[in-house]
């Protein structure tokens, strides 16, 4: 009979911010998938060229006695703070000449829906069903 190994199990919470090409992504431990405590962390963050957070992500990491490393085995939704939703059809509405870019790669990617976040630097990106977008002041 095979002995059960014991399986570690810990919590982390990404935080994403504005970055020149992609995200600048910086990960903590947390406790639990707690939003009020992600939104804490978030405010204490401060990227390159003072960039803050525009969403988080949480993962939970696991790992068996007999594994060199742990992995992801559990991923939530991608959470925003704050933002401005906008379809494909809004963006065409309002589009000007600098936005010809965004309409293109909105229907080349097949993306209905986008959020701008203003909270730090302007970052504009798809925005999936199972996104979340949360109250940020």
């Amino acid at each position: 009979m095979k002995k059960k190994t014991a399986v570690v199990i810990a919590h982390f919470v990404t935080l994403f911010s504005p970055g020149t090409f992609v995200a600048e992504a910086t990960t903590r431990p947390i406790a639990s998938w707690d939003i009020e405590e992600a939104k804490r962390i978030a405010r204490g963050i401060k990227e390159r060229h003072a960039a803050t957070p525009y969403g988080f992500q949480f993962t939970t990491r696991s790992r068996e006695e007999r594994d060199l490393d742990s992995r992801v085995t559990a991923t939530s939704p991608l959470y925003y703070l704050g933002g401005t939703i906008e379809t494909l059809d809004d963006v065409k509405a309002r589009a000007t000449e600098k936005e010809r870019i965004l309409v293109s790669n909105m229907e080349g990617n097949g993306w209905d829906r986008i959020i701008t976040n203003t909270n730090s630097w302007k970052w504009t990106q798809p925005l999936h069903p199972t996104d979340v977008v949360l109250e940020w002041p």
